[in-house]
C-alpha cells in the first residue's frame, strides 16, 4: 500500500505532471524543465527527485549533463501502470499542451549558460 499512496502522492503535482508529459516527447535536463516550466531551479530538482524516488523518472549522467527521462516502469508495477495511462491522459489539456508545444524551442547549451541576471531578458 505505501509504495502505491507514494506513487500517487508523486502525481498529485500538477508541475510534477508537467514533467512526466514533457518526458513522453523527449529526455531533459533540469534546466530544460526550468525554462519550459517558470520554477526555481531547486524546485525542479526537488519535483525530480521525488519522481525518480517512485519509480516514475530515470537519470543519467552525461558529462557535465544530468538527462532525466521516463523510467521503465520495472521499480513499481503502480508506476508501470501509471506511466502507460499517462501516455493518454491529458493530451488535451491547456497547460500539458502549452508545456509540450514548447519543447522545440528550448536549448539545453543556452538556457544553461545564462546568469540569473540574464535570464530574465
Amino acid at each position: 500500500m505505501q509504495q502505491f499512496t507514494r506513487v500517487m502522492k508523486a502525481l498529485s503535482d500538477p508541475s510534477r505532471v508537467k514533467i512526466i508529459k514533457m518526458l513522453q516527447h523527449r529526455t531533459m535536463c533540469v534546466c530544460e524543465l526550468q525554462g519550459i516550466l517558470g520554477l526555481a531551479q531547486p524546485t525542479v530538482s526537488k519535483h525530480l527527485r521525488l519522481l525518480e524516488a517512485t519509480g516514475l523518472v530515470a537519470s543519467n549522467k552525461d558529462g557535465l549533463w544530468v538527462n532525466y527521462s521516463l523510467a521503465d516502469g520495472a521499480a513499481s508495477p503502480y508506476a508501470a501502470a501509471l506511466l502507460g495511462n499517462l501516455r493518454h491522459w491529458l493530451e488535451a489539456d491547456p497547460e500539458i499542451r502549452t508545456a509540450v508545444g514548447r519543447l522545440p524551442f528550448v536549448n539545453r547549451e543556452e538556457l544553461c549558460r545564462r546568469t540569473p541576471k540574464t535570464m530574465d531578458k
